[in-house]
């Protein structure tokens, strides 16, 4: 994709993927804070002048990362079954598939969703892309089952809110320890359930 980050030549190809999977490596391990020229330059085994003439900068090479994430997130929701005509068993199979991609990387996760970088503003070329490698794929199923007095979009975007507000929140909760008494034990299953019930719940309540 041409973006702010700049073309990629076949020579190229080799040693900026070695920098996008340091960079993986980096925002994986450290989190957003390791993302410096000079961090992913010693990640990646080579000086901060090959950072600069690779990707033109910090942001050249927050782009690509930015782009390689969405990339992988496609990559996991292409492997759902094709839709089954069922709405809810459809946006449920999505829905979990992408709590799955958040929960393995939650550092990764608010690269990609959060301001979790100060005064980094991704590429608008690649704010698209972001929207059709994630948002697009829910509204289509979402699509599928809205009442035809219903605005889809509409739909969708309360679907994808309440997934993502969700997901977030359990990202939230995970990394600190509960108050007294909270009603939702820290394991896996209550997460699950609850997320599962929330979908379902505003499934049901826009008549999906």
């Amino acid at each position: 994709m041409a973006t702010r980050h700049g073309h990629t030549g076949p020579a190229d190809t080799h040693s900026r993927e070695r920098f996008l999977q340091a960079a993986l490596n980096v925002l994986v391990d450290q989190g957003v804070a390791g993302l410096t020229v000079r961090g992913l330059a010693g990640a990646a085994g080579t000086s901060t002048i090959g950072v600069y003439t690779r990707f033109g900068g910090r942001t050249g090479v927050l782009d690509a990362l930015y782009e390689r994430t969405f990339e992988l997130l496609h990559d996991e929701l292409s492997r759902l079954p094709h839709t089954s005509g069922n709405v809810v068993t459809d946006v449920l199979a999505y829905a979990h598939t992408y709590r799955g991609f958040a929960l393995e990387s939650p550092a990764r996760y608010a690269f990609m969703f959060e301001r979790a970088v100060p005064g980094y503003d991704p590429d608008p070329d690649l704010r698209k892309l972001a929207r059709r490698s994630s948002y697009d794929l829910l509204a289509d199923r979402v699509a599928q089952g809205v009442p035809a007095d219903a605005d889809a979009d509409t739909t969708g975007y309360l679907v994808w809110s309440t997934m993502h507000g969700l997901v977030s929140m359990e990202l939230t909760h995970r990394a600190r320890t509960p108050p007294p008494g909270w009603f939702l034990k820290p394991d896996d299953c209550s997460y699950d359930r609850i997320y599962h019930e929330g979908i379902t719940a505003i499934l049901v309540g826009v008549g999906s």
